[in-house]
């Protein structure tokens, strides 16, 4: 079996440094600018709108064993939010150019496809209510994944989810990946508003990067990913699930908070 990368951290915490307390707990950022309005919300894919993570870093560990590589979620998880491009460095720069990565990746989507359609995918707490709020108040929403067109549309129309969302860009749909802000920038732009009333939700660092270099507020609901310093600087809030983020859309849409 060959050499493992080294462990990292598990916890998690807010952008006030401590650790994460109850659900729905929320941290605001009160030097961003949060008395902006809402007309958009923006939304990650994996990890934040399905619970995919735990599934995906399952995947690349059960096809680096196939091949017989130890690939543990340790290593794994640096590849959370990377488009596959990011991905593919990070394996290769890792294990060297020996590596079958071609074949590794194809193992990778095999399993991962055989998780999702046993019935494994299902959606992150809070998701449902938080469209609900979303429809109620008509405000348009996007989501800015990091994977592929087929996966991405296979994957939301499975647990039900694309009907709530015209607008997804994938991708194979940007010639940057997160995190550059073209994901972003490109949704922004094809429901029609300006990256500064658009609220981002990830869950990811290269995610909130790229929401961030968007010119987007985004709220950070941590999924297995600590945030980094600079992600918890840069962060309107951090909360613990999506129930957490719908007082503050209320509150910029000018509703009272239930």
């Amino acid at each position: 079996m060959h050499p493992a990368p080294q462990a990292g951290s598990d916890d998690l915490v807010q952008d006030n440094g401590q650790p994460l307390q109850q659900k729905g707990d929320i941290v605001s950022n009160t030097e961003k600018p949060q008395s902006l309005p809402i007309f958009g919300v923006i939304f990650d894919m994996d990890g934040l709108l399905l619970d995919s993570e735990t599934l995906a870093m399952d995947a690349l560990v059960a096809a680096g064993h196939e091949l017989g590589y130890d690939m543990p979620a340790t290593f794994c998880r640096r590849m959370i939010g990377v488009p596959a491009d990011g991905c593919e460095k990070l394996v290769r720069e890792t294990y060297g150019h020996d590596f079958p990565l071609r074949r590794f990746f194809d193992l990778q989507e095999k399993h991962l496809r055989d998780f999702v359609d046993n019935g494994k995918l299902v959606l992150k707490s809070g998701v449902t209510p938080l469209i609900a709020l979303l429809d109620e108040l008509r405000l348009p929403r996007a989501i800015a994944t990091s994977s592929s067109r087929m996966r991405a549309h296979h994957h939301l129309k499975l647990v039900g989810l694309d009907k709530h969302f015209p607008v997804i860009v994938t991708r194979d749909d940007v010639d940057n990946g997160k995190p550059h802000p073209e994901p972003y920038l490109k949704a922004a732009h094809l429901i029609g508003i300006e990256p500064r009333f658009c609220l981002a939700l990830e869950d990811s660092h290269s995610g909130a990067r790229a929401a961030v270099a968007a010119g987007m507020r985004v709220i950070i609901v941590p999924d297995l990913l600590e945030p980094t310093e600079d992600v918890k600087e840069n962060a309107l809030a951090i909360v613990n699930e999506l129930t957490a983020v719908q007082p503050y859309i209320r509150l910029a849409a000018g509703m009272p908070i239930a």
